[in-house]
């Protein structure tokens, strides 16, 4: 069939052309904006969930339904070695320069942007070779300090202050929000509790890894008190089902029920690997419908573009000993494991092997699920990692 009416869309953050399974998610989110707008408590959203199953999708979707209420956004994605205040920084002063010109002069605004440059001179922030906001004077002794978990709760009220005084709300949306240092996450934590303590028009949208919780926890004991943790995971088979039909039947296109059945097994409703069989089962199907031989087709050619694209770009950041740890976890398939049952694969003890897991849980490779266990972050790693290491290698 024509490659170019393909409807299905896998890629990092692209979104799916039907999207199925996450109406409750969505539902919260708009409950959520319109509370804030209300000046009515709501607790702020940390999406969290493995590789693959559409957090970055749905941020764009609540940025998209913060919009259509009248909400500025900022959309920020965190990196391993970028740090929080270089990076929120240049948003924060892209939308006090927006609130600037709406008609009337805002003392408030004003004031935001003395903060945000007491902010910024505190932190020695540059965008390119233009230190920000160099033509604007400082307000001493507001978010100057140095100390991010002081100043950035006093850059945010002030945000918060200018935006209730162009009657307007702000959202905030962070993917990869497990990439910030604990305290980094404090500081975010304690903004948020300010904003809500003074019932300003600001709320945070974050999405990560499912380690999040317990970061956020660590950083702040209240944190529980102040975000809802929606659990993103796998489509259910009926859902799946879905996002391959009728993107295709609006194509005129059919899945016959075994070919759909066969995906599902393979991708265990994962979203983005169910775009990526539904996208090379359409190459290979002549015509329509779409039926189990060409599912079972195309499904060499799309493992061979996940481990060379989803699952290489990260076995590739991993040193050998991390490859042997994950290739050890990988003996037991899918789900949690004990850091036991890995020592003894590896022939080795429980404590020798705490620092590689220290620095999986960081790189975003495995999580903890609950004392003592493991999983992997990445769906259907494990099979990568029995294709790429057939033979398990012991120091």
């Amino acid at each position: 069939m024509d490659p170019l009416k393909n409807p299905f869309s896998p890629g990092a953050g692209s979104p799916p052309p039907e999207l199925v399974g996450r109406d409750p998610i969505l539902e919260e989110a708009r409950i959520l904006l319109g509370r804030i707008k209300q000046k009515r408590p709501e607790k702020s959203m940390l999406l969290t969930g493995l590789r693959g199953v559409g957090k970055t999708v749905l941020l764009n979707e609540i940025e998209h339904l913060s919009k259509e209420v009248g909400y500025r956004t900022i959309f920020i994605e965190a990196h391993e070695n970028k740090a929080l205040g270089p990076l929120i920084a240049p948003y924060l002063r892209s939308l006090l320069f927006d609130f600037d010109r709406i008609s009337g002069v805002g003392s408030r605004v004003k004031r935001g942007l003395a903060v945000l440059r007491s902010f910024i001179g505190a932190l020695n922030l540059t965008v390119g070779e233009v230190t920000i906001g160099l033509d604007i004077e400082p307000e001493i002794g507001s978010a100057d300090s140095g100390d991010l978990e002081i100043d950035l709760p006093n850059l945010f009220i002030a945000i918060g202050e200018a935006a209730e005084d162009r009657k307007c709300a702000v959202a905030i949306l962070i993917d990869e929000i497990q990439y910030f240092t604990q305290k980094e996450l404090a500081a975010l934590i304690m903004a948020m509790h300010k904003i809500q303590q003074r019932q300003l028009p600001l709320v945070l949208f974050a999405a990560g890894l499912p380690i999040l919780p317990g970061l956020v926890g660590e950083s702040k004991s209240y944190a529980e008190r102040l975000f809802n943790f929606p659990d993103i995971g796998a489509l259910t088979e009926e859902d799946a089902a879905t996002a391959l039909k009728e993107p295709a039947q609006a194509a005129g296109v059919a899945f016959e029920r075994d070919a759909l059945e066969e995906v599902y097994r393979l991708t265990r409703g994962y979203p983005y690997f169910l775009q990526e069989w539904g996208y090379q089962a359409w190459n290979f199907a002549k015509s329509s419908p779409i039926t189990l031989q060409i599912v079972q087709d195309a499904t060499a050619t799309v493992v061979s573009r996940l481990d060379k694209n989803f699952f290489r770009v990260r076995f590739n950041r991993l040193v050998p000993s991390e490859k042997r740890f994950l290739r050890a976890m990988a003996e037991f398939g899918q789900g949690a494991h004990r850091t036991g049952e890995v020592a003894n694969i590896l022939d080795a003890k429980i404590s020798s092997l705490g620092p590689v897991r220290s620095k999986l849980i960081r790189k975003g490779m495995i999580y903890s699920p609950s004392y003592g266990d493991m999983a992997f972050t990445v769906p259907l790693f494990d099979e990568f990692m029995m294709r790429v290491m057939p033979q398990l290698e012991k120091v």
